[in-house]
């Protein structure tokens, strides 16, 4: 972080910090900037052709109601897939994480963006997150603080996470990480 810089400034939560947002949403209508660009998934797959001649990375925003099965056969072309959370309550996104990571093989990075709450965060990096845009302010307090909730029992093993997890025992309903 540059003296100039804030916590305020760095609004991404990755690799155990908070960073910059080298990504530009480019909404409907407006231009597409030169370097990184995050488009919403109606719009990439409307512009695709003409997107693939740019010589910067883009991204897609994918909302909850659309289907991670359109963009699946361009993921190879994205590096960046930001998943919305509009509200607390609503985790269809988590969903489309492990579809990304495990159904596609995704390897880009997958976003959580919208309304992330730190106890939420550790069930999302199971998912498949390894990032998240975090505007909450008790979540960033927190986060800062170095308090990253721990989730220590799991129901279901999962191929999304880097986490490694013991095999299944005499009560596989029960795993513990290593």
């Amino acid at each position: 972080m540059t003296t100039e810089q804030t916590a305020a400034d760095l609004p991404i939560w990755r690799d155990g910090r908070f960073q910059a947002d080298e990504w530009a949403l480019a909404g409907e209508g407006e231009a597409v900037s030169e370097g990184p660009a995050l488009l919403p998934l109606a719009r990439f797959l409307a512009e695709r052709e003409a997107l693939a001649a740019r010589n910067a990375p883009l991204g897609v925003l994918v909302e909850p109601n659309e289907a991670i099965e359109e963009l699946a056969p361009h993921l190879d072309r994205v590096a960046l897939v930001a998943l919305n959370f509009p509200k607390y309550a609503d985790g269809r996104a988590m969903s489309s994480a492990r579809l990304l990571r495990e159904r596609y093989g995704y390897r880009g990075e997958v976003r959580a963006v919208g309304d992330v709450l730190i106890d939420q965060m550790p069930l999302m990096r199971r998912c498949g997150f390894d990032a998240f845009a975090v505007a909450n302010e008790p979540t960033r307090r927190q986060l800062a603080a170095g308090k990253w909730p721990d989730v220590p029992f799991y129901l279901q093993p999962t191929g999304a996470t880097t986490q490694h997890e013991i095999p299944a025992g005499t009560r596989p309903w029960a795993r513990r990480p290593d």
